[in-house]
């Protein structure tokens, strides 16, 4: 493992597993066990799982100038966020190119909570912050567990009084086994979730009483590597992994716009205080690529990096694929031309096992009109 300076609670939870602890974020992160990936996936699927995903960066802004520093350093208006709400939101440099995305939780009127992955986030934050009335406070104790999956709300209700009623990527301070926590409905997996926000100390207990009490009910410890697979049918793109950062152009520097990666709504309407708005708004219709999507012929889950051709020409790039025994489909995420950016167009890609015939294909691929992450009650 790499020498990663932050410290996972719960790593001892995941050696038993047979996880390696591979470094990701600065913290050992469990992305494999000593089980199929396409398991757990199934578990997210179709009951429900538990995962560790404390390597996300928290970043705790707070202070009068606090939701001006959110507005200069991130795509969101904060006018209508309002405390026990959450958004999705991006990052962009001076040239207006994508630098790291993040979920926005406001915990009061000066009080926000960044939480962001492997990018610049926390840099960016606190260049915003600087010279201003407000604190900008990294914490590397708070642990992020992430329950997803169709029975995770039947879990939790039994434990959270009125958790049934929270909405989509709404969220509240409560308290689960006695501990104190913040519960997100939120996640990285296209399924209904939750995210439990605990002190680190905490973290191996409420690990330990999920999984305990929660096995009758089919709930599994999941890889942290399965989010790859549950995201590619999801749309929910992975820094730098679906970015030129991963796969570099021929002919350009790195760094990609929120028009090619198909995150530009995440721009508030009528938005322009961020940081790089101005390039933001110059580069729309100058798009070099397009993310979209393909759908493959066969069961052969193409590697990350296989080439897409097309009459033998190299167009594209598979940035991330899965072959689902849920859906019974083999889907990817592809960086392609932008005239290949729409449904219904014939192309090859060379996977391990030979070429293989697909589609493009708009995305999600699952549940697209997003009713399984959304649903009340």
């Amino acid at each position: 493992m790499t020498n990663s300076w932050r410290i996972s609670t719960l790593a001892d939870r995941h050696r038993a597993l047979g996880s390696k602890l591979e470094d990701w974020n600065g913290m050992p992160t469990a992305w494999t066990y000593d089980k199929p990936m396409i398991d757990d996936y199934t578990a997210i699927r179709t009951k429900a799982g538990l995962m560790d995903v404390s390597g996300l960066k928290k970043v705790h802004v707070t202070g009068p100038a606090a939701t001006q520093v959110i507005e200069r350093a991130t795509t969101r208006n904060m006018a209508k966020l309002m405390p026990g709400r959450a958004v999705y939101a991006c990052m962009l440099n001076d040239a207006g190119k994508f630098i790291d995305d993040c979920v926005i939780y406001r915990q009061g009127p000066n009080n926000y909570l960044v939480v962001h992955g492997t990018g610049l986030g926390t840099e960016q934050l606190t260049t915003a912050g600087a010279g201003r009335n407000v604190a900008v406070l990294f914490d590397d104790n708070m642990h992020d567990l992430s329950l997803q999956g169709p029975l995770a709300v039947d879990f939790l209700e039994k434990h959270v009084a009125g958790i049934r009623n929270l909405a989509y990527f709404g969220h509240i301070q409560t308290s689960l086994f006695g501990k104190p926590v913040m519960i997100s409905r939120t996640g990285y997996t296209g399924e209904r979730g939750y995210e439990i926000f605990c002190k680190g100390e905490d973290a191996p207990e409420i690990w330990d009483r999920i999984l305990e009490e929660g096995k009758e009910m089919g709930i599994v410890p999941v890889q942290f590597g399965t989010l790859d697979l549950l995201r590619t049918e999801s749309y929910l793109l992975f820094y730098p992994g679906d970015n030129s950062e991963t796969f570099p152009f021929d002919d350009d520097s790195t760094g990609d716009t929120l028009w090619e990666l198909g995150l530009d709504f995440t721009v508030s309407p009528n938005f322009t205080g961020f940081r790089g708005a101005e390039e933001h708004a110059r580069l729309k219709g100058k798009e070099r690529f397009k993310i979209w999507g393909l759908k493959l012929d066969g069961d052969s889950q193409p590697d990350n990096g296989a080439e897409v051709h097309d009459g033998g020409r190299r167009i594209g790039v598979v940035t991330q694929g899965l072959a689902s025994p849920v859906n019974d489909y083999t889907v990817a995420i592809a960086r392609l031309p932008v005239d290949y950016a729409t449904d219904g167009k014939t192309v090859t890609v060379r996977t391990a096992n030979g070429d293989v015939s697909a589609t493009t294909h708009s995305m999600p691929f699952y549940d697209v009109e997003k009713k399984r992450r959304t649903a009340k009650g």
